[in-house]
């Protein structure tokens, strides 16, 4: 271990280079991953999950902040993540130690850079394998101490930071320590006025101390309004200490300094004015090995019945007290298992960071889309209270339904029942009620966009089935949950089709009564309108295809059936004409249709935001007529050889390529677009469905857009031109215009009968179309491109292409076009392409590029500048307002111009002074102009900024989703050769070794175990958790552990899971059965475990496929052999039935 050599003074500072480490180790029988020497890694941000609604967003340096609910009731203050980061010192925990060694006192501050290099050290941090505690561990070689402290929650007492102080010597040790938080916050208290008036804040501040108790309480003298009227702050902020006696308890950090310097420091009753804290001080004597655990605890939002509720309790039993928190500590994790266990997110096997990583996977899953705690129960209060939000005047229409339910029922008994109501409204609603809870939006510090709400009860305290999204980001989450609890999977598609509008797109909010979309908010700069159109088939189609293998439903049973409606977004998509003219400004904002749908929400609720027909009922239209609006929205977008029209003011998936809105066409929808239309078409062939009835608008333009495919077939065969090309979208974008104006003006309300016939011969027209796209659009490297440029001439549509994009190589991969040795070959060509990153052996979301400085850039060319008089007009009158030029006679744009139209605008306002000059004089200034710079080639802040989705940045979701395509490759069952499906295996297996788990702490830049957003070409990986990623990963370790449904069976084919997945030493399996009991199941060498659909299923090797059904009553086990189970054991399975104990598989290997 070599050692830098730097003095303060004459003292000699210690910076040991010591390796980051990271492995699995068990604590007071609790199994925790351990990064040893963390502080020789940057900082890096971790969320902390609760079982309740409690938050919190750490840092490995100990910064944090914290609270309930959401960001307007915190402990600590909410910032963005860098602020927080950089806070350690000023908020959250601190501790001071005096340690007298040799008649002399040492300082020591624990966590703390202040004094760095002074002591020889090692710092640890521990996550357990949970993810609901953290544990920050010191050693102090010098000194012969060790600290530690974690943070934990509880439902009855708030906020749990253990402390313990642990003498590692072999004599004696006689210290003091200050040991608490810093930076309070009191009730009342919103996160902007922190943000920016903390100051004043500081101003109201109060912190008291109750004496007898030493509690310390954190309120506001009054609350913060700028009205002269009286405004109590009746709820505080408390913090209180238990497991040691302390001598002096401070509510400020005025005294740390004091302290420090080996003063007396004083007991602080009433602070006034000052940020607050709560420290506890004691002189300690430890023994050799021995050690002190204390505990400081934090709540919120108190009244005064409740502190002193608890003040009269610590003063009469700490002891109890101290035994229900620890219980309640273990409850709450208890609690959050069960949560996970609900999802399946259990699992042993050999690899514990792959069982960890699951784990994780699934919590943050449940955490966006919700977890359905009560199986398929339904709670009939809860039911209603739906109802009455959703659809007022329904509850009271059919109070004959509602009141034969009984208190109690599941909800496939609910489906079948209301399907025998004349009553579309109640039908729809019915399937509709999913009961969800533990959702919330993903917003944290690193995501400050996003706003969360933890909405887990009600004002009474009974149980609050809720949830809330972005609506592109709930559905894949549910795609993942839909696994777990398959009869919900019909309810998710209706939700999803339900939101869906008339013109073919979907709100940007959904929640569980109704939906929401953008406003224009003027003083927001970053407010703004629009409709996201990439993930509207492929998610839909992930349902479906869920929907179909389980065999919820044929579409015999729905096609007609009215039992959807629209949802009545504002938005008014202009006409063609005014597209094509300026296709970045495309939709206007209906102000009166949005105050009449917020309107018509107050009076019957969620369903007043739906589109009405022309006697003011629910427009309401059949499942194939769903499916086609969304199908035709995207073909008459269609633009040959460059993929889906981006036209709706909104980019795709990746919110960072926003300058392609407009300009810009999506191969990534039009694969998606492929996958879905063989989808549908298989579908329909195999049902008995003769005929669809439509709105004749939606027939219309079904009979319009086949028309016009149809008028330009011969294309196909030699390709299209710039002026052909044109004619067809011409002709799709009109067609696409007359419907709109129609749906916009209301449906006429005469429906049509269309054969089923057409819609198949649509469907295979279209494909014709799209694999010619997907054909062209193969890059001479052996990559396909993801999105392209377009231009519109006089008479023609030029298209250009643009850099490799990962994205493109991903969807091209999940479409199903490829065979699977043109896959392979792909994932040859990209392993060797500028997309991946060696580094991180991963792949970039596109090539990495060194953009050119700020000296470097906005050089007009000698040439260029000769060769315009207007230019050099202005130049000799003095004249900069265009261009400027240095001493060293260089020529820049002024730095006013920004862009093309600031330019633009600059050169009218000049044109009187110059009128001498000729428009063309003027014009060649912009095409310098764009020469400098070239903006034709910008695709959004993609190409400008060096973090999430940024240059040189790998983003997670998009890499699992590549893994995720290779999967659905190997498990799609069609006849590959072995050299090709054993390629394809490496190769999923790399890419999975890149995603995280099996990386070093210090190489991926976090807990390994956790799920991050993106890794940054110069740091570790950024924004924790919540990342659409878990969803792909949780599909992903399905197919690995092989479990599959197919018609309605369940299949056990774990044809590709890695050797090191079975037991080597024999353990036992811990789950949560059905009936929400703890319970355990022995698993030997040479096996493994996890659930699904909750029920356990032990994987055994053997010489033979065969499976052993274990029922919980008397009855005779059932021996099946093969590795399918039956139609009627796996509706069992997926109705989560409780009769079934556990399922043995054995698996030939």
């Amino acid at each position: 271990m070599s050692e830098k050599k730097i003095l303060i003074k004459d003292f000699p500072l210690i910076f040991p280079e010591q390796g980051v480490k990271g492995n699995n180790v068990e604590i007071n029988g609790q199994e925790y991953y351990k990064i040893q020497h963390v502080d020789q890694m940057p900082p890096f941000f971790i969320s902390l999950v609760s079982h309740s609604d409690h938050w919190m967003f750490i840092g490995s340096n100990g910064a944090l902040t914290a609270g309930r609910k959401d960001e307007e009731n915190a402990l600590f203050p909410y910032y963005t993540d860098d602020k927080i980061l950089a806070s350690a010192d000023q908020v959250g925990s601190q501790t001071l130690v005096l340690v007298e060694k040799d008649q002399i006192k040492r300082l020591w501050r624990p966590f703390s850079d202040i004094y760095k290099g002074v002591y020889k050290i090692t710092r640890n941090l521990y996550k357990n394998q949970w993810g609901n505690e953290l544990l920050f561990e010191e050693i102090n070689e010098d000194l012969g101490l060790s600290f530690l402290y974690s943070w934990s929650f509880s439902s009855k007492y708030g906020f749990v930071r253990k402390s313990i102080l642990l003498n590692n010597g072999d004599k004696p040790t006689t210290l003091d320590i200050l040991d608490g938080v810093q930076d309070i916050m009191p009730y009342g208290v919103s996160s902007q006025l922190q943000s920016q008036r903390s100051n004043l804040v500081n101003a109201y501040k109060r912190n008291e101390l109750d004496i007898g108790s030493g509690v310390g309480i954190f309120s506001l003298s009054a609350l913060i309004v700028d009205r002269a009227e009286p405004s109590e702050a009746l709820k505080a902020t408390i913090g209180w200490h238990i497991g040691m006696k302390p001598e002096h308890v401070l509510l400020s950090s005025r005294q740390l300094e004091t302290f420090c310097q080996g003063d007396e420091i004083e007991t602080e009753s009433d602070v006034k004015g000052e940020a607050g804290s709560y420290f506890i001080h004691r002189k300690l004597e430890l023994d050799p090995k021995e050690s002190k655990r204390w505990y400081c605890c934090f709540e919120i939002n108190l009244s005064q019945t409740a502190i002193h509720n608890h003040i009269l309790r610590l003063q009469t039993d700490q002891r109890g007290i101290l035994e229900d928190l620890e219980e309640d500590l273990q409850n709450g994790t208890k609690q959050l298992k069960t949560i996970v266990a609900k999802a399946d997110g259990l699992q042993l096997t050999g690899d514990k960071l792959s069982s960890g990583r699951h784990f994780s996977n699934v919590l943050f899953n449940v955490m966006r889309g919700g977890v359905f705690e009560d199986n398929y129960r339904i709670d009939k209060k809860d039911f209603l209270d739906y109802i009455r939000e959703v659809n007022l005047p329904l509850l009271g229409g059919s109070t004959e339904f509602f009141n034969s339910l009984p208190e109690s029922l599941e909800y496939p008994a609910l489906c079948e029942l209301v399907k025998n109501q004349d009553n579309p409204d109640l039908i729809r609603i019915c399937i509709e009620y999913l009961p969800l809870s533990f959702s919330r939006r993903h917003g944290d510090p690193s995501r400050p966009w996003n706003k969360f709400s933890i909405d887990l009860t009600n004002a009474d305290g009974s149980p609050r089935r809720a949830y809330a999204g972005n609506w592109r980001d709930i559905f894949q989450n549910w795609e993942a949950l839909a696994k777990s609890f398959p009869q919900f999977i019909e309810g998710m598609i209706f939700k999803f089709l339900n939101a869906s509008t008339l013109d073919g797109y979907n709100p940007y909010r959904i929640s569980g009564t109704g939906v929401d979309w953008e406003v224009i908010e003027p003083d927001d700069p970053w407010s703004y309108i629009g409709y996201w159109g990439d993930h509207q088939l492929i998610y839909l189609l992930k349902l479906l295809e869920i929907a179909q293998n389980h065999q919820s439903f044929s579409l015999s049973t729905l096609a007609n059936q009215p039992w959807f409606v629209y949802a009545n977004v504002p938005y008014r998509i202009k006409s063609y004409k005014e597209i094509v003219k300026d296709p970045q400004d495309t939709i206007g904002f209906d102000t009166d249709i949005d105050k009449e749908a917020h309107q018509r929400f107050l009076q019957i609720g969620a369903d007043g935001k739906l589109v009405q027909d022309r006697n003011g009922q629910l427009l309401k239209g059949g499942f194939m007529e769903k499916i086609l609006i969304s199908w035709l929205t995207k073909l008459t977008n269609f633009v040959p050889d460059a993929g889906i029209w981006m036209n709706t003011q909104r980019p795709e998936w990746n919110d960072a390529n926003n300058a392609l809105v407009g300009n810009g066409t999506s191969m990534v929808t039009l694969y998606y677009m492929y996958r879905f239309t063989r989808f549908f078409l298989d579908w329909i062939k195999k049902e008995s469905v003769e005929e669809v009835w439509l709105h004749q608008e939606v027939a219309d333009l079904l009979n319009d857009s086949q028309s016009i495919l149809g008028k330009n077939n011969g294309f196909l065969l030699n390709g299209f031109d710039e002026r052909s090309r044109r004619i067809l979208v011409d002709e799709l974008g009109l067609a696409a215009e007359k419907y709109r104006s129609k749906a916009y003006a209301g449906f006429s309300g005469n429906l049509t009968a269309v054969k089923v016939e057409l819609i198949k011969d649509s469907f295979e027209r279209t494909l014709f179309f799209l694999e010619g796209s997907i054909k062209n659009n193969k890059r001479e490297d052996g990559l396909f491109h993801a999105y392209n440029l377009i231009s519109f001439t006089k008479d023609g549509l030029e298209v250009g292409y643009l850099y490799e994009m990962l994205e493109g190589q991903v969807a091209v991969l999940s479409s199903g076009f490829l065979k699977a040795k043109e896959s392979l070959d792909l994932l040859n060509v990209m392993k060797a392409s500028k997309l991946y990153r060696n580094d991180q052996y991963s792949y970039m979301l596109y090539p990495n590029r060194d953009l050119p400085g700020f000296l470097q850039k906005n050089h007009i060319p000698d040439a260029a500048l000769k060769s315009n008089p207007l230019m050099k007009e202005m130049l000799q009158r003095g004249d900069s307002r265009i261009v400027e030029v240095d001493d060293a006679g260089n020529a820049y744009f002024n730095g006013d111009l920004n862009n093309g139209r600031t330019l633009k605008a600059r050169l009218q306002k000049i044109g009187q002074e110059y009128k001498d000059f000729s428009v063309e004089d003027f014009h060649q200034i912009e095409v310098i102009y764009e020469k400098v710079f070239n903006h034709k080639a910008f695709t959004g802040r993609s190409g400008t900024f060096f973090a999430f989705e940024g240059l040189g940045s790998i983003y997670w979701h998009m890499v699992s989703k590549l893994q995720l395509a290779v999967q659905e490759i190997l498990c799609k069952g069609d006849e590959v050769e072995k050299s090709v499906y054993e390629a394809l295996i490496d190769h999923y297996y790399e890419i999975r070794a890149g995603i995280g788990i099996n990386k070093s702490p210090k190489l991926y830049g976090a807990f390994p175990t956790d799920p991050y957003s993106h890794t940054p070409f110069h740091k570790g990986a950024q924004q924790p958790g919540m990342t659409g990623q878990v969803k792909e990963d949780i599909l992903n370790r399905w197919a690995e552990l092989g479990v599959k449904v197919k018609k309605g069976c369940v299949q056990f084919s774990p044809n590709f899971i890695h050797e090191a997945e079975w037991l080597n030493v024999p353990e036992i399996f811990y789950y949560v059965s059905l009936n929400g009991e703890e319970n355990t199941l022995p698993l030997n060498v040479g096996e493994l475990a996890f659930t699904y659909c909750q029920v356990p299923i032990k994987y055994i090797r053997s010489a033979q496929n065969k499976i052993k059904v274990h029922y919980r009553s008397d009855e005779a086990s059932i021996e099946i052999m093969g590795n399918e189970l039956s139609r009627g054991i796996s509706a069992a399975l997926f109705n989560r039935s409780r009769n079934i104990h556990f399922i043995e598989v054995n698996i030939k290997c």
